[in-house]
């Protein structure tokens, strides 16, 4: 069975400042991929050419003059070239993106949030997606009228994976989902994480932080400088010594 993801060859240049350099990799339908990486090692850089706004963004850079963005390689989505195409087309096709920092609606409440984000769904597929979401995530329903700029960061960030689950993935895109959160709440999130998974979402994350991700993953890539450096399964990556040393302190 061919992969549900394919990237060969992916190479991400700003202007002369090379983002990534001859990235490959592959996801299974129903995996959870951890893509690991210190900051500024081009994890965000990585799911941006895989959800598309690699492409609006070199758009809207070519359109101003600014920044030169190029893009080389292959990315295949369920077989399909999807290298070219723009951010709603592949929306359309079953790829979600949660981003980092949780840009939400802050002036409009939880419930509000969840219906602007499954825009391109029917009324009743919105009602049950938020149905879906707020058993994933008990804490929002609680906060459904809640303004979202007045909610802790935790609440934002899960309202944030929410609302990309509002538009009924196939391939969930997590972009450093426990940046900036309390222990708790990154194991939280985590356990919301497998839930997804669970119900036949396939899920790539990407963190700094591969202490909570490395026992639930079923796979990891390691970046660095924009090089996939070394990938293998969860305990694989768990019993590498240079992980240890890198990301444990051990």
């Amino acid at each position: 069975m061919a992969p549900l993801l394919e990237i060969k060859h992916l190479m991400v240049f700003f202007e002369n400042a090379l983002a990534l350099s001859d990235v490959n990799l592959e996801v299974n339908e129903g995996e959870m991929i951890g893509i690991l990486g210190a900051n500024s090692a081009g994890k965000t850089t990585l799911v941006n050419s895989i959800s598309g706004l690699i492409f609006d963004m070199k758009t809207k850079e070519a359109r101003r003059g600014g920044v030169r963005i190029n893009l080389w390689g292959e990315i295949l989505y369920k077989g399909e070239s999807i290298v070219n195409t723009p951010p709603y087309y592949r929306t359309k096709k079953g790829i979600g993106l949660s981003r980092e920092r949780h840009p939400i609606f802050r002036d409009s409440d939880v419930l509000e949030n969840l219906k602007i984000a499954g825009y391109l769904r029917k009324n009743r597929e919105i009602k049950k997606g938020i149905e879906r979401v707020f058993r994933i995530f008990s804490p929002l329903e609680v906060l459904k009228h809640r303004k979202s700029g007045f909610m802790s960061g935790g609440e934002q960030q899960m309202l944030a994976i929410g609302m990309a689950l509002m538009t009924n993935p196939r391939l969930l895109l997590m972009d450093e989902p426990l940046l900036g959160l309390s222990p708790a709440l990154q194991a939280d999130l985590v356990r919301a994480s497998r839930e997804i998974q669970k119900e036949g979402v396939t899920v790539i994350v990407t963190e700094q932080f591969a202490r909570p991700l490395m026992p639930v993953i079923d796979r990891g890539y390691i970046i660095e400088n924009g090089i996939i450096v070394i990938s293998g399964t969860g305990p694989e990556l768990m019993d590498n010594p240079e992980i240890k040393a890198a990301y444990f302190g051990v």
